[in-house]
């Protein structure tokens, strides 16, 4: 199917790739379905397309790539409601906020977006653990040569 996007104009996506938010983005609840697109010549992030909004697109990573120690635990309710059964399933994104200076730009560890790649089921888990920032730098781990 064709959709227009924030970064790439009209693009065509395959709909069985479709990634399914059942009660949406915390802020978009509207918003239910969505694509990743890879960018081009950039292996580590992703962007997080609406299908029916071109402007609701968020750039995404997965957080290990920066946090290596990273660390969530989901609850029973994540994994019933995302039909999850096996770790293999499981795909952790965290949402980028860009700055003009990319190594000032910042990952949000303490929400990441969680995906039962199987099923296309997905939920943005706001942790309550202490450690890990909305905000957090990308900037130390970029300085040790990622």
């Amino acid at each position: 199917m064709q959709i227009q996007t924030k970064y790439f104009g009209e693009i065509m996506v395959d709909q069985n790739n479709t990634i399914t938010f059942s009660n949406g983005l915390p802020g978009f609840q509207d918003e239910k379905e969505f694509i990743l697109i890879d960018l081009p010549n950039n292996p580590i992030f992703q962007v997080l397309q609406s299908i029916k909004q071109e402007d609701i697109a968020f750039i995404v990573t997965n957080p290990y790539h920066f946090y290596q120690d990273y660390e969530i635990e989901l609850d029973d309710t994540i994994l019933e409601q995302l039909a999850i059964s096996s770790e293999e399933q499981v795909m952790v994104l965290s949402i980028l906020t860009l700055n003009e200076q990319f190594e000032k730009s910042t990952i949000n560890l303490q929400a990441p977006i969680i995906i039962n790649q199987d099923k296309k089921l997905a939920k943005q888990y706001v942790t309550n653990d202490s450690r890990y920032l909305t905000r957090a730098p990308l900037k130390p781990v970029m300085e040790q040569g990622v």
